[in-house]
């Protein structure tokens, strides 16, 4: 079982009083940190146009984040493939594979906030074949030689050759979503599956056995990961844990019921709250591995599980001693 952290999502609280460039400081610092514990992952997030200016551009951060560390898996949970220049994006990508020394992990997703659509001038209707658009207009151009695809969202001649290509002219490609055809278009077209924070283990279990069935049945080669995301922390006790994570937990869900619902949303109601509680894994490192064997035992060896431990504004120190202790005292456990 591997286990990684994030997602960086950059968001300043009303109550945080630090520059844009001092919270972009901290996730370098946090990446370090990361990669110094021996996770094997970390993620950046992507919105656009907020007010807490979630952060937008996850190439360069990833560039930036690859020029601080050394061994750690980076990916993007989730890039928002629809608004994305698909040519551009496959350029990018493969100078961050370059950078890192082959780490990138392209997650990418169809999106679902109908303003970001609005604003980029990307019709909401068009997003799931843009997706499916995207992955193939990417693996052409990894591809040697030209590009030899007739891309449906982007004109551009077939006969160019999209430089430069990624290390083994490969970068793992990995799709985000939770109903049937998402999960169903992962396993046709990608090399990884990336499964939302709100599913249950049942809910888990049911979907990578379809992923199995339909990747046998239609007799596609080649490995495939499933990453898991889930919200936690570590301390010294359970509520310790709780009460230091809260805040900024609180805060992104709240942004995030904004972002897709269109409306303000001045705090979560309190069914909503303890629902939450109930999603994330807190406690102590004997806790928190103890409630991340229950998806080992039930998924198998191979899953991934990212462990968002990024959670805005509660201080730079307290995110690090949590990453520090997930390298020590979880991780190990669960190799």
């Amino acid at each position: 079982m591997k286990l990684g952290t994030g997602l960086f999502t950059c968001q300043r609280r009303p109550d945080d009083d630090r520059t844009t460039t001092e919270i972009y400081d901290e996730m370098l610092e946090l990446g370090r940190t990361i990669d110094e514990a021996g996770l094997d992952s970390m993620w950046v997030s992507e919105h656009h146009f907020t007010e807490d200016e979630y952060l937008p551009g996850t190439m360069p951060s990833l560039s930036a984040l690859a020029a601080q560390t050394e061994n750690v898996e980076l990916g993007t949970c989730i890039a928002l493939a629809p608004l994305y220049d698909g040519v551009r994006l496959a350029e990018d990508a493969a100078t961050v594979d370059h950078v890192s020394h082959d780490r990138l992990t392209l997650g990418l997703a169809i999106g679902s906030n109908p303003s970001e659509f609005e604003a980029f001038g990307v019709p909401i209707e068009e997003r799931a074949d843009r997706l499916a658009d995207q992955v193939k207009l990417l693996r052409a151009a990894w591809s040697e030689g030209p590009l030899d695809y007739d891309a449906e969202f982007h004109d551009i001649d077939p006969s160019v050759s999209v430089t430069p290509k990624p290390v083994g002219n490969h970068v793992p490609i990995m799709l985000g979503g939770a109903a049937k055809p998402a999960v169903r278009r992962a396993a046709r077209e990608a090399d990884a599956w990336c499964a939302p924070s709100k599913l249950s283990i049942g809910g888990l279990k049911k979907r990578v056995e379809d992923i199995r069935t339909v990747r046998e049945k239609e007799d596609i080669d080649g490995d495939f990961e499933v990453y898991i995301i889930k919200h936690g922390f570590v301390a010294d006790s359970k509520e310790e844990a709780w009460n230091e994570m809260k805040p900024g937990y609180f805060y992104i869900q709240r942004r995030y019921a904004e972002l897709f619902s269109g409306e303000t949303v001045e705090e979560l109601p309190e069914e909503r709250k303890e629902e939450l509680k109930k999603q994330a894994i807190f406690g102590t490192p004997e806790q928190v591995t103890e409630h991340l064997e229950k998806y080992r035992d039930a998924l198998g060896d191979d899953v991934h599980v990212i462990f968002r431990t990024y959670h805005p504004g509660i201080g730079t120190e307290t995110m690090k001693e949590c990453i520090q202790r997930l390298g020590s005292e979880v991780a190990p456990e669960l190799r």
